[in-house]
């Protein structure tokens, strides 16, 4: 099984990782068949190339050129799809925006992107007037939700209609596997978000990894589950995954526990893709005596359940998993149907593409079984991220000493399985997102109560973790959590609010005056804490 995988990882001709080539290739094999079944129409593999071609074209005469970074803040729709085949036949660079953001985090992206041009739903407008400075940003191309009007700002607007030229020949070029495919933004654990700079090889390499652990073939049926394609996990491990093995793709708005399984009968979906969170609110729904009654037969859960063998034998199916991120691709994977089900274990490596080693805090090597910096080095061009946009200094200290260094503790046993136990970085993972400790302090300090603030995650019933924040307020001054929360929702995403809050006096301090997050941590959801899932 393992062979299996390791070999189905390369293309005979290793320059040709990119959706263009592939794309080409079920073109010649298949461009007839479904590829992407949209709630609103379904598209075979031509028409999404010829559909595709028509917008490079209409981006071409609209002045977006090659190496040039384009905004993207769409729903998961076809104009988004299409944009990213686009992009990747002008060699246009792709910034995927997360359509939950606003405020501080909005601002940073667009203005750390540089781009001139940004693609964005009429239902993000408002977002964009809130903002102080929109950076280079020139011009918007909108689809309307709705009758939602421009806001008052010095931008040019046009439909995004206008960007679909009648032309549907391919445009002229074809891109390299080693130039910029995307710049995609994540948390960062100590400042802003930083720009991840991806290769057409990278994507590759994600997808066909994660679709390979679970052995996804062009009899497949892959449902995206409601991931969220400005994710690597919905476009690549999914959209991307699916051409790679010339499957269906089935692309669901948003997430729904109650309609997962109809949706899953209803479209004949055979293989899925599941955060953990989302695969804990399924396995958390009333039990019923035909849930093992549905096509569904392999699905890629990240992380495991706890109770995994519960969910396998309640839905009769085989799970696999995988490790990774979007630094370090997905360099570790577990397949569907391992006898292998320890929730802390994400697999072997890709030892054709990947070398992992587990660091101490010098660099050195571990021993097998002894926890350390789970650490990833490419044996190929390509398939590691390029660097951080616009941040040399950053780059150099994820890889000193030739090593990627992920910020995820872990080790390895005897027999080379690889367990992921915690996060190093100051991030937290909550029902799919990575946040930002730093950008939510950040937030929460420009309330003009609060003195200075701790945020932490704290275990969640959901798998993953919640946000907990610890909050000093200024001598004289006086605020509710609920007030906190009020001020914070229209600053921030809503994934971002904490949940938990916590009113201290002061906050545990090194003799350097750093905060010890870390006995915060232990302390976790105390008595005096607030929850905001509790009523008042």
């Amino acid at each position: 099984m393992w062979e299996q995988i390791i070999s189905e990882t390369r293309p005979e001709n290793l320059s040709e990782k990119s959706i263009l080539h592939v794309l080409r290739q079920r073109l010649a094999s298949c461009p007839t068949k479904p590829w992407l079944v949209l709630p609103e129409t379904t598209l075979t593999y031509g028409d999404a190339d010829a559909l595709s071609n028509r917008f490079a074209r209409g981006m071409r005469n609209a002045g977006i050129t090659a190496g040039e970074t384009l905004l993207v803040m769409l729903p998961n729709d076809l104009d988004l799809i299409m944009s990213w085949l686009a992009c990747a036949k002008l060699g246009v660079i792709e910034v995927p925006v997360n359509t939950a953001y606003r405020g501080d985090i909005l601002a940073h992206i667009i203005q750390d992107s540089r781009a001139r041009h940004m693609l964005i739903s009429s239902a993000f407008l408002d977002r964009l007037a809130e903002l102080g400075s929109l950076g280079s940003l020139e011009r918007c191309y909108v689809r309307h939700e709705g009758n939602a009007p421009y806001p008052g700002l010095k931008l040019e607007f046009r439909d995004i209609a206008n960007l679909i030229d009648a032309d549907a020949s391919p445009p002229e070029g074809v891109a390299s596997t080693s130039l910029i495919k995307a710049i995609m933004y994540t948390s960062g654990t100590s400042g802003r978000s930083k720009g991840v700079i991806v290769s057409h090889a990278h994507a590759y390499e994600y997808a066909n990894g994660c679709a390979s652990a679970i052995g996804v073939t062009d009899s497949d049926v892959y449902y995206t589950a409601g991931l969220p394609l400005f994710h690597v996990a919905g476009k690549w491990g999914v959209l991307f995954g699916s051409a790679i093995k010339g499957a269906t793709t089935v692309i669901a708005r948003q997430f729904s526990a109650t309609n997962f399984w109809s949706e899953v009968r209803n479209h004949g979906v055979t293989a899925t893709y599941l955060l953990g969170a989302v695969a804990n609110f399924l396995q958390r729904q009333p039990v019923k005596a035909d849930d093992h009654e549905n096509p569904l037969q392999k699905v890629l859960m990240c992380p495991l359940l706890a109770d995994l063998d519960d969910f396998i034998h309640r839905f009769r199916l085989r799970v696999g998993t995988a490790y990774g991120s979007t630094e370090a691709n997905a360099p570790i994977v577990l397949p569907a149907g391992s006898p292998i089900r320890h929730p802390q274990v994400v697999g072997r490596v890709r030892s054709d593409l990947f070398d992992v080693c587990i660091l101490d805090e010098f660099d050195e090597e571990l021993p097998r079984g002894r926890v350390g910096q789970i650490a990833v080095r490419p044996k190929v061009p390509n398939v590691t991220m390029l660097g951080y946009w616009h941040q040399p200094e950053a780059t150099v200290e994820m890889w000193r000493n030739l090593w990627l260094h992920t910020g995820d503790a872990g080790f390895q046993d005897k027999h080379g399985l690889l367990y992921f136990t915690d996060r190093l970085k100051d991030t937290i993972r909550r029902r799919g997102e990575n946040i930002s400790s730093m950008e939510v302090e950040g937030v929460i300090n420009q309330h003009p109560a609060v003195q200075e603030c701790a945020v932490f995650p704290v275990k969640s019933v959901h798998t993953e973790e919640e946000v907990m924040v610890a909050i000093v307020l200024r001598p004289g001054q006086a605020a509710h959590p609920q007030d906190i929360v009020r001020f914070l929702e229209p600053r921030m995403a809503q994934f971002m609010l904490p949940r938990y809050i916590r009113m201290m006096s002061g906050l545990p301090k090194t003799p350097t005056g750093k905060t010890r997050k870390h006995l915060l941590k232990d302390e976790g959801v105390t008595p005096d804490t607030w929850d905001r899932e509790v009523p008042c």
